[in-house]
């Protein structure tokens, strides 16, 4: 398929035009859009575009020395807002002025521009949702009716020469129009002529131009069914076979698209240099798309920091995960933060926001380590002595440590505070409470550098005696950079707990068509962290949903950064296939194990940990064996790998059992 791009010169303007000033406030008799639609318009503000005038457009050139305003942005909260009755009406026009070629007609010399263009119906649309009541949409549901009033309109319009802008109240669409031009007579002809005389005639358009070609795309045999029909008995019928082949055929279509989807999202964040401006651009179409993917995109930005952060946490990575924990940032402040401490020191401040609740939710406690990191960062910058940001991150750092349960870490960044000489230069920063704990039923918040210390003192004399110190004793020693160890902890942790609600929602999405347990990257995390019980419990209600289950066709993908999550056989196993075959190494996405595979590897490596008889773990060869009777020719040669795997486990661990017991 040819795609053809053009280029425009476009300026942002934040303000809405005064040109369009009446269109937030006029009268609207029928609600549409509602109030809460028209700030969000009236906030996104407008576009303008290096766009000559039709008229303008010759000589070549002209068009460099105009702009026009577009409302873009506006246009598609507006669509995004209509009933789907409406969506589909607005779809019906376009096919239908594009295969009557009224939006392609060539423009002669004696007419220049004198076309309609798509942007004509949009008005159209836009004035008929704002004018028309919720009933004239819904009241009967007949698309062909509404098409073929609208049609009319249209051709009023052009008659009258006039399609009032939707926004700008004194902008004429059509003020290049001329009724005694050919190209209109053209025009008038294809909207008023025999196709749309009537709402029959439509729809037999519709059938013939539309409906049928769609049917030919499902399935080479149902076309016929339209050929021959001769009632409307008849037609109802073909039109039926094609919602039947669409039901039928369209979920595997939709699945297929989806996993590519998954793929794309891990290839993009795995292959490039992760940052703020793209993450901000993911989240935000995701966002709009589709929330399983939303999340599925966050798991695996998680995984892939945890990954890097083995090494000291790079600044960039670091900005990343604010941006995912506070679901925003300025691309701008994020980099020149880099070199500033009081900066630094302010995008830790809504991190640290979260230390005031009393239960925290893995993320929070993410952002507790990343408001750790910034102060950090505020220390190494060089400026961090000249302004008494030394003193006030310390402090800060102190807080959260003990907030954390590291009471000698906390002690350590008191001491670095309570033993400089001159404080003098701490008066410039004052200590806010906001982003201080509750720290127990006697002190609400800690207002002194003296209070703090001596809190946090007797606090942890309290709880570790041997934390202790004699105030003559060596400055203690203390990191430049924050230990990573804990912050990979919770993004693995939080990366599981994403991808459990991506799980979900695929379920929801397709649990109709395939069985899709929604536990299986639990399962892999117990199991990963030593908690054999609940990982045996998960593993064994999956595998007794998918043996049993139609088209248990969900997969693992392993990429790197989900290797983090397996242990070292699957690691080793999946080593060995990319050195036997290495054509996969360059498209690693194609590598993945069913869910059904990996359920039956963790629950016969549970069985064998946690030594259960050999009765249990017959049962689970019997389940290997049905499996590759029933699913055997969908699965991938490392299903086939990890099943023979597993087999041979159980075998040994019965003929050790069987030894023993002689």
């Amino acid at each position: 398929m040819d795609y053809t791009v053009d280029h425009v010169v476009c300026v942002r303007s934040l303000s809405w035009p005064p040109q369009a000033a009446d269109w937030s406030t006029r009268h609207r008799n029928y609600g549409w859009p509602d109030s809460a639609t028209v700030d969000r318009v009236v906030n996104n503000g407008c576009d303008l575009v290096r766009v000559a005038h039709r008229q303008c457009r010759q000589p070549e050139g002209m068009g460099t020395y105009q702009f026009r305003l577009s409302f873009s942005r506006s246009e598609i909260v507006l669509l995004n807002s209509w009933l789907p009755v409406q969506q589909i009406v607005y779809h019906m026009l376009r096919v239908f002025l594009k295969k009557q070629q009224l939006t392609e007609v060539k423009p002669t010399d004696d007419a220049v521009g004198n076309m309609l263009s798509n942007y004509n119906l949009k008005t159209l649309m836009l004035w008929a949702c704002e004018l028309k009541p919720k009933s004239w949409w819904t009241g009967d549901t007949n698309v062909i009716r509404i098409s073929v009033e609208l049609l009319h309109t249209l051709s009023v319009w052009l008659t009258d020469a006039r399609c009032k802008h939707y926004f700008i109240n004194n902008c004429n669409l059509m003020d290049h129009f001329d009724n005694s031009n050919s190209t209109y007579i053209q025009l008038m002809a294809a909207i008023l002529g025999p196709a749309v005389t009537t709402e029959t005639r439509l729809a037999e358009w519709f059938v013939h131009n539309y409906i049928q070609p769609c049917a030919q795309f499902f399935s080479a045999s149902v076309p016929s069914l339209f050929v021959n029909a001769c009632t409307s008995a008849d037609l109802e019928e073909a039109v039926l076979q094609v919602v039947h082949i669409r039901l039928t055929e369209f979920p595997q279509v939709s699945w297929a698209i989806f996993e590519s989807a998954q793929c794309t999202v891990a290839n993009t964040v795995l292959t490039s240099s992760l940052n703020v401006r793209g993450c901000l651009l993911w989240m935000t179409e995701l966002g709009k798309l589709d929330r399983a993917l939303s999340h599925f995109f966050t798991a695996v930005a998680f995984l892939h920091v945890a990954l890097k952060a083995t090494r000291p946490l790079q600044d960039e990575l670091l900005d990343v995960l604010a941006t995912i924990c506070l679901q925003s940032n300025d691309l701008r402040r994020c980099s020149n933060a880099r070199h500033s401490s009081v900066l630094s020191l302010s995008q830790a401040a809504p991190l640290m926001k979260v230390v005031a609740n009393s239960s925290r939710s893995t993320v929070q406690l993410i952002e507790i380590e990343l408001s750790k990191a910034y102060l950090y960062r505020a220390l190494r910058c060089k400026d961090s002595d000249s302004n008494s940001i030394y003193c006030l991150a310390n402090l800060y750092l102190a807080v959260l440590y003990y907030t954390t349960g590291q009471y000698q870490t906390a002690i350590d960044r008191c001491t670095l505070v309570k033993r400089l000489q001159d404080h003098s230069h701490c008066r410039s920063h004052v200590v806010q409470g906001e982003y201080l704990p509750k720290i127990d039923n006697k002190i609400d918040n800690i207002l002194g550098l003296s209070v703090l210390y001596q809190h946090v003192q007797t606090k942890c004399a309290g709880h570790f005696p041997e934390l202790m110190f004699d105030e003559d004793e060596t400055k203690p020693v203390t990191s430049d950079h924050l230990d990573t160890s804990e912050l990979v902890k919770l993004l693995k942790q939080s990366a599981v707990e994403h991808l459990t609600k991506f799980r979900k929602l695929q379920a929801q999405k397709f649990g109709s068509r395939f069985t899709i347990v929604t536990t299986d990257y639990e399962a892999l995390y117990a199991y990963k962290c030593g908690e054999y019980k609940r990982c045996l419990q998960l593993s064994a209600d999956n595998v007794r949903t998918l043996v049993s289950g139609p088209d248990p066709w969900s997969c693992v993908y392993m990429f790197p950064e989900f290797i983090q999550l397996m242990d070292d056989d699957i690691v080793s196993l999946t080593g060995l296939m990319l050195i036997a075959n290495p054509a996969r190494r360059k498209r690693i996405d194609h590598v993945c194990v069913k869910q059904l595979s990996l359920s039956l590897y963790l629950m016969a490596q549970c069985q064998i940990k946690l030594r259960h008889p050999v009765t249990s773990l017959t049962q689970t060869l019997d389940y290997i064996e049905v499996t590759r009777h029933t699913h055997g020719s969908e699965l991938f040669t490392i299903d086939q790998l990890l099943l023979k795997l597993t087999e041979r486990k159980i075998l040994l661990y019965r003929y050790i059992i069987f030894v023993n017991s002689d």
